[in-house]
């Protein structure tokens, strides 16, 4: 009786007023983008993440804007052409190894192996070409190699063997500096040829002006039509997407950068090849994590491996392959880093490699609790390591100091991290 009453008073409720009952009967999920239509429903949308926590990028982009802005009233050259592309190009070593860092950290693990491997690989370059008169791109080709072998046994280890992945992969710091050593010789040094494949990497640019312009467009243009095009898929399929002026937004932002970008690098030397390489590696890692199955499970993984094994994700697999691509990731930087001081020494891979590429991709945003991070994370986060670097250098800092410094955005960062899940939790968004 109370039952068909409700419903009489729900059926009176819905006559006198069926706008409201119309919008009754759309349920409203929280993990959409947007739960109000126009740009004024997503202006309030974007305050109800903020309230819940959901901060994204927006704490380390506010921190880098403070950084550069605090070294540049304490030194004019700070902003400099010259300097900001030397900042571009330093930072990619340690930015492609942050990448790797990223996937590992989105399981929730850790690889304390990367800065041993990244030594290793620029090692073995040298030792293939410089020595054994390898040719450079078979040379090159088998340091990656040797990268991707490395992680994959670390991953084999811990996956199927069972032993946690910070034990194996120290063990891997340890065993990849010996044999970094050992391959290197008496010598320690080995020098690479100045006009050689490995230096071009951080050594090349491209000097016509029509080419950083012309990635800015190429970057504004895809980042436009891959969104609304994406939009019109959710529209179609009558799931809440981003409003257009919201999308216009977003990308007169991203122009700004971008061609701000161009016109730093053509007062200098142009384009970076490094910086190049570097965006494209973030723009494919990122599609894989965000646009692949393989990328979802990764995700899975991070947020329950319970879960994802029930689910049928064959999680030794997916470990051993986010290790392999850690490993690769961290020969690649070696390559870079080998590049840029034009040589493979005992000194490749150890000091503080390791710590900054695991803080840049914490610092850019990467949880070190599993299953929330962007490969993109690891560009912001680097950017910020090397301009406070850059910025002390400038002012004649000592090394010491800088670690301090590098040390307290880093804890900062995990605090926010820690704080933002918490906060997530109340509101029922974790």
């Amino acid at each position: 009786m109370s039952i068909e009453k409700t419903s009489a008073t729900a059926d009176q409720a819905a006559v006198e007023n069926p706008e409201a009952a119309a919008g009754s009967d759309v349920a409203v999920d929280p993990r959409l983008l947007v739960r109000e239509r126009g740009f004024a429903g997503y202006i309030s949308e974007f305050k109800r993440k903020i309230r819940a926590g959901d901060l994204g990028s927006l704490p380390v982009v506010v921190g880098l804007i403070i950084i550069w802005a605090i070294f540049a009233s304490l030194n004019s050259n700070f902003l400099t052409a010259g300097n900001l592309s030397d900042i571009s190009v330093a930072m990619v070593g340690t930015g492609m190894i942050a990448v790797g860092i990223v996937f590992v950290l989105l399981l929730g693990e850790i690889d304390l192996s990367v800065g041993s491997v990244s030594g290793v690989a620029g090692a073995a370059f040298a030792v293939l070409n410089v020595t054994h008169g390898m040719p450079e791109w078979l040379a090159l080709i088998l340091a990656i190699l040797t990268g991707t072998v490395a992680g994959a046994i670390h991953g084999f280890v811990f996956a199927r063997i069972g032993v946690p992945a910070f034990a194996v992969t120290l063990a891997g710091l340890l065993f990849w500096n010996g044999f970094m050593l050992q391959i290197l010789g008496s010598n320690g040094t080995i020098n690479l040829d100045s006009s050689g494949l490995v230096a071009k990497l951080s050594g090349y640019y491209f000097s016509d002006v029509a080419a950083a312009y012309g990635l800015a467009v190429v970057a504004v243009a895809v980042f436009f039509l891959t969104t609304f095009f994406d939009n019109r898929r959710r529209e179609a399929a009558g799931v809440p997407s981003r409003p257009l002026s919201e999308i216009i937004v977003r990308t007169v932002l991203l122009a700004v950068v971008a061609f701000a970008a161009a016109a730093v690098f053509n007062q200098y030397k142009g384009l970076p090849l490094a910086v190049v390489l570097f965006l494209a590696v973030l723009v494919i890692t990122d599609f894989v994590l965000r646009r692949t199955a393989y990328g979802r499970k990764i995700f899975a993984l991070g947020g329950s491996i319970e879960a994802s094994r029930r689910a049928g994700i064959n999680v030794a697999a997916v470990r051993i392959s986010v290790y392999a691509i850690s490993g690769t990731f961290a020969a690649i930087g070696g390559l870079f880093i080998a590049s840029k001081i034009a040589s493979a020494n005992q000194g490749a891979g150890a000091g503080d490699l390791l710590m900054n590429a695991i803080a840049a991709a914490v610092i850019g945003g990467t949880s070190l609790f599993g299953g929330r991070g962007r490969t993109w994370n690891a560009l912001l986060g680097v950017l910020v390591i090397v301009s406070i670097q850059y910025g002390l250098a400038l002012q004649g800092i000592a090394s010491p100091v800088q670690y301090m410094i590098t040390g307290g955005v880093l804890l900062a960062t995990v605090v926010i991290d820690a704080v933002t899940r918490k906060t997530q939790k109340s509101a029922g968004r974790a």
